[in-house]
């Protein structure tokens, strides 16, 4: 009798631990039922933010990036990055990597009012990041957003400054071993950098390669050193697009900039500087079905990053604080 107890108590574990398992997957479907107005509720949001600005399309698609990156605790896309500071938290918003750089959060702030309409309390931060910054990839490629991230209930400002998230001075091998810290090929990266087909950076980040390095276009340098003068201090958030040619639209024709080196940062150039992925960015640059699908394929992977599930972190009612 004793033996047929602890035999049942052993099923009885096991299949509590397949149901924790999985319903700790990501889904397409997750909210079908609870928040069926969902998809059409973000797109339009996001639709209606980057015709007002289209440079928002890229930052949306940023913030998603530099959300899952971070893993704080093993925690990945969980919106941690859209927490506020409070008099007990520091936040990740002013670390290095995304102080002066990260922006959208107002779109996202606005995003979450119009969801929490159709379905108040249902779905999390995080998710509408993940959605939003498939839905900001306007002209793109589109993908079956996977759902069910939970929101973090804290954040790291130091976690954000480590290093995890590369800089625009990455060498080729530190942008390979950073991605695959996170779980991402060589192959998710170089495809995820095509990310950079639009969007603009500041002076300061593409300063040192357009007067100090070699591997560049003279012409496309001393163009770009009209509005970014040798002087640190000076012209620092100029602005200039990253893809030179198409800014707006999503294309590959950042590949093509990158095999005259036209790459605006000197991590751009890494990719295609005689090195591993050279092969990559020229397929990329030939193809672009191989790439929007590489791409579509690379950020559901990234949208994989250890995120929140089942009863772990919470849903915010506000996204820039716990509840």
């Amino acid at each position: 009798m004793a033996s047929y107890s602890m035999n049942v108590m052993v099923v009885v574990v096991l299949i509590v631990l397949l149901y924790e398992c999985t319903s700790a997957q990501l889904s397409t479907n997750f909210y079908s039922k609870t928040c069926p107005k969902l998809f059409p509720t973000v797109n339009s949001a996001v639709q209606s933010a980057v015709s007002k600005e289209r440079r928002m399309g890229a930052s949306l698609l940023r913030l998603h990036f530099h959300d899952c990156f971070v893993n704080l605790n093993r925690e990945g896309c969980d919106g941690s990055i859209l927490l506020d500071d409070t008099s007990s938290l520091t936040g990740e918003k002013t670390a290095g990597p995304n102080n002066n750089s990260v922006r959208g959060f107002n779109v996202i702030d606005n995003i979450k009012s119009e969801v929490e309409k159709v379905c108040p309390g249902v779905v999390s931060c995080a998710d509408i990041l993940a959605i939003a910054a498939r839905d900001s990839v306007l002209g793109g490629p589109s993908w079956n957003v996977k759902l069910g991230r939970r929101d973090s209930k804290t954040a790291s400002f130091s976690k954000a400054n480590s290093g995890v998230i590369p800089p625009p001075t990455s060498t080729l091998n530190n942008l390979i071993n950073r991605f695959k810290a996170v779980g991402l090929s060589t192959k998710d990266m170089v495809a995820l950098s095509g990310s950079h087909t639009i969007g603009q950076a500041r002076c300061t980040s593409f300063r040192a390669r357009i007067y100090n390095e070699s591997n560049i276009d003279a012409s496309f340098a001393k163009q770009r050193q009209e509005s970014c003068p040798s002087t640190s201090g000076s012209g620092d958030n100029n602005l200039a697009p990253l893809d030179l040619q198409t800014p707006t639209a999503f294309d590959n024709n950042y590949y093509k900039n990158l095999l005259v080196k036209k790459g605006l940062l000197h991590s751009d150039q890494q990719i295609f500087n005689g090195g591993a992925t050279d092969s990559l960015v020229k397929t990329y640059s030939q193809n672009p079905k191989t790439f929007n699908s590489d791409f579509a394929a690379a950020m559901i992977k990234m949208g994989d990053i250890n995120p929140l599930t089942g009863s772990q972190g919470e849903i915010r009612k506000n996204c820039r604080k716990a509840n």
